[in-house]
């Protein structure tokens, strides 16, 4: 079913949202410290992952969904690595999605069709409930997505959090207060960008605060192609902004968030230890994408699918066949970015050549294939840890009893 759209629906938000956003406040100037360099194009199946079958945090800091752990540029991988599921962190999750780790190691979770979020003791798994957040429409691949904690956190206690609603995708923040009674612990939603395409599949859903302190989000195109080369829409894009919502001072153009285009459907975001924005994303028939971000770049979607070399896009760093990926979460540790696959049901490891980025250091390498079901995000827990979340009850996996679940991962 993979190409397929079923219910799509464009919101009406989607065309001339750029410009709107950029007539708030004034904006915030913030260059990125890092060299973002080429890579690729397009990536998501009609069904997001169908099932296999059907075709279908540093403990002191808090970190983003792709937040480097410790490195330099001169450390590079081991040709083959591993990984290992060394414990259970909690278990009985519905529909777990967005992840991001708190100040201290505990970590808030996300369901994506109750709407709810979680905090997770880092050490004893017991789940507190935060509280709903309001005005999520939970349908097909929509709801509540990717969730994002700023470096400010300790001192603002804001959460930030990307949400389908009943006319489009947008993203929020809230104000975490632990010492209110469980379940009502966030504030009232504060909508910093609007108008993002909805659609019963690719919603993308990411979010992540990068080395810049500026929030990133992968969107999809929500199930229509041309909105991917649209660059008056928000949809099939990777997003840059202040924490206000604002466009940054450097994005490609100065009243746009829209940091590059021609994506299919992106739900993975990580940077690695040169500060680089690494993307993962779904492709239709043939090819799931790993790509080095560039400002400004066309990763060719619907021109283009894997590496085709095709003048004026950027070809993917890495590319896999749909039925051995399926990719969402990723996220970079050991000199490596880890990429969690649905229907793949795998952890990818694709270890990086430093300065030699336009191809991996060696071939990708899988772990837990099938042990674990589908895996959907993944993020860093300081050093060679991983926070692995699975992803069985999302209607497309075969729950078992337990699921779903976060691992803890040992990977080298």
């Amino acid at each position: 079913m993979r190409g397929a759209v079923f219910g799509a629906v464009q919101s009406p938000g989607g065309r001339g949202a750029i410009r709107s956003a950029a007539v708030r406040r004034g904006v915030v100037a913030a260059l990125a410290s890092a060299s973002l360099l080429l890579s690729a194009a397009c990536s998501s199946g009609g069904a997001e992952g169908a099932p296999s079958g059907t075709g279908a945090a540093s403990p002191t800091a808090p970190q983003g969904s792709g937040s480097p752990s410790p490195g330099t540029s001169a450390e590079l991988p081991p040709a083959k690595g591993s990984a290992k599921v060394v414990s259970t962190l909690t278990e009985g999750l519905k529909s777990p999605w967005g992840l991001a780790a708190l100040p201290g190691g505990d970590l808030l979770v996300g369901s994506r069709d109750e709407g709810t979020v979680h905090r997770i003791d880092g050490e004893s798994g017991k789940q507190t409930l935060l509280g709903s957040v309001p005005g999520v429409s939970p349908a097909g691949e929509g709801g509540l997505l990717g969730l994002a904690v700023p470096s400010t956190f300790a001192a603002d206690g804001r959460v930030y959090a990307y949400l389908t609603t009943t006319s489009d995708n947008r993203i929020v923040r809230m104000n975490y207060d632990e010492k209110r009674p469980e379940g009502q612990q966030l504030g009232a939603p504060d909508t910093i960008l609007r108008g993002i395409p909805k659609g019963n599949i690719h919603n993308g859903g990411r979010i992540a605060f990068g080395p810049d302190k500026m929030l990133y989000a992968g969107t999809g195109e929500a199930g229509e192609t041309e909105l991917s080369q649209d660059k008056e829409s928000l949809a099939g894009k990777i997003l840059r902004m202040t924490p206000d919502g604002e466009p940054v001072h450097g994005n490609p153009e100065a009243d746009s968030v829209v940091y590059s285009y021609g994506h299919r459907n992106v739900q993975g975001l990580a940077w690695d230890a040169q500060k680089r924005l690494w993307a993962a994303e779904f492709g239709q028939n043939t090819w799931d994408e790993l790509n080095l971000i560039e400002p400004g770049g066309n990763y060719g979607w619907p021109g283009a699918e894997g590496k085709e070399g095709k003048d004026g896009f950027i070809d993917p760093v890495a590319q896999w066949k749909t039925s051995e990926a399926s990719p969402s979460g990723i996220a970079y540790a050991e000199g490596s970015i880890w990429m969690a696959g649905l229907r793949g049901e795998r952890l990818w490891r694709i270890p990086l050549s430093g300065d030699r980025a336009k191809e991996p250091l060696a071939d990708p390498q899988a772990f837990l294939e099938e042990k674990h079901g589908r895996l959907r995000t993944v993020v860093s827990a300081g050093g060679d840890r991983l926070w692995l979340v699975t992803s069985n009850t999302d209607g497309r996996g075969e729950p078992k009893p337990g699921d779903d679940r976060i691992l803890l991962v040992e990977v080298g």
